[in-house]
């Protein structure tokens, strides 16, 4: 499969997403990356996949109507007691379920003003998520390029362009965002291709 683009040019095009499209984008990214934590979580016993996405799902609503308003620090705080520590873990899993609370938590903090760029910031988050994934299976070292041509990585960019895409040349409406994520849910993979059964 011929690469599209790359990944600087997709985070500069994730860059230039309007807003409230830029926190749709982020919210289909994170939907993506939820199945990591969860997994995470049922094999370790430690934290709960259910309160991850529980706060997910508060941001989703947001989307599908902005009258719907949610406390974002005390979300934060909440989210921070299901963080896990990577050097508490042997396993690689606490690895892309870090990565998703990160990417939860930049966006908690763009609600409160406190941090910009925050798409972009989950697109790379993701991204690393599939790169360290790649790594981890990998036997030897792996060049830049092989790893963007791995079919895991190529898949994230695609999809990442796809849903780019259609949260850019489409006006985000409760039936759009309600659309979109249950297309991502009914997918039942994430983004490194791992599946868990969803309690949506």
């Amino acid at each position: 499969m011929k690469m599209r683009d790359t990944k600087l040019s997709t985070f500069a095009q994730i860059r230039d997403l309007p807003y409230p499209n830029d926190v749709v984008f982020g919210c289909a990214l994170m939907q993506r990356m939820l199945p990591n934590y969860q997994l995470f979580s049922q094999s370790t016993g430690f934290g709960d996949g259910a309160a991850a996405q529980a706060t997910l799902n508060l941001i989703w609503e947001w989307c599908m109507s902005p009258k719907n308003k949610f406390n974002a620090p005390v979300q934060l705080e909440r989210l921070e007691e299901i963080i896990p520590d990577v050097d508490n873990f042997e396993s690689f899993g606490v690895y892309p379920a870090l990565d998703f609370c990160m990417a939860l938590s930049s966006m908690l903090l763009s609600f409160s003003k406190e941090h910009e760029a925050v798409a972009v910031t989950i697109a790379k988050l993701s991204q690393g998520s599939v790169e360290a994934f790649i790594l981890a299976s990998a036997e030897g070292e792996l060049s830049n390029e092989q790893i963007k041509q791995d079919p895991l990585m190529e898949y994230e960019i695609e999809t990442q362009l796809s849903l780019l895409e259609y949260c850019k040349s489409n006006k985000i409406s409760k039936e759009f965002v309600k659309e979109l994520r249950a297309d991502i849910i009914a997918q039942g993979i994430s983004n490194l291709g791992l599946s868990v059964e969803s309690h949506s």
